[in-house]
């Protein structure tokens, strides 16, 4: 009988301790899966301002950067050659930014063509004949960034020539020839604006633009 008692003594005492262990394990569990919970909600909530702090960034840099004016130009010459240096020239120009009181050099941005720049033998315009040089092509990125320039008030001329004769792709007056030791393009930026240049070459024009910032 007493070893009866004493049987059932032990048997309580396991399952007391049995439930104790289970009881624990569970209240673990349950606590796990809270902080996974929360972490999860932090990250998402992490992620939601990285993804609003970009769109912010993006919406000031839109609100910031105007276009204030455009020129284009038709390429009237599909010479390879030609169109290759002309799309050098332009990604040489293109983000170039102007200070307020800095003055813009054509040929110092550009630099002079070489065959190491990936320059082609192309056509060019002297005295209003059509012959072989290198870098065939920036006159017409030239004339095209000046009548865009044109258009903007602020924006003002301080070297500037014509062609000797006729060029194609634009009327009579409105060319800016360059020739680098020669002569030049450039213009002051009188405004209290940077202001960034963005050319474009496509197969049958010139774009330039100017972005206010």
């Amino acid at each position: 009988m007493k070893k009866t008692f004493l049987f059932i003594v032990l048997i309580g005492i396991m399952l007391g301790i049995g439930i104790w262990i289970f009881k624990t394990n569970n209240d673990s569990l349950n606590y796990q899966a809270q902080r996974s919970s929360t972490n999860k909600n932090n990250l998402d909530e992490i992620d939601i301002k990285s993804t609003q702090s970009t769109t912010d960034t993006q919406q000031v840099t839109e609100q910031t950067e105007k276009e204030i004016a455009n020129f284009s130009t038709k390429i009237h010459n599909k010479e390879k050659a030609r169109q290759n240096n002309m799309r050098i020239t332009c990604d040489s120009l293109t983000n170039t930014e102007i200070k307020p009181e800095e003055i813009f050099s054509f040929c110092n941005t550009v630099g002079k063509a070489t065959k190491e720049k990936g320059y082609q033998e192309a056509d060019v315009y002297v005295d209003g004949e059509k012959k072989q040089g290198l870098g065939g092509g920036n006159c017409q990125v030239s004339t095209t960034l000046y009548n865009a320039v044109l258009k903007v008030d602020g924006l003002e001329i301080i070297e500037r020539h014509e062609h000797s004769g006729y060029v194609p792709y634009i009327e009579k007056g409105k060319d800016a020839a360059v020739a680098y030791g020669s002569y030049d393009f450039k213009f002051k930026n009188n405004t209290n604006k940077t202001i960034k240049i963005i050319m474009e070459c496509q197969e049958k024009d010139v774009t330039a633009k100017i972005i206010e910032m």
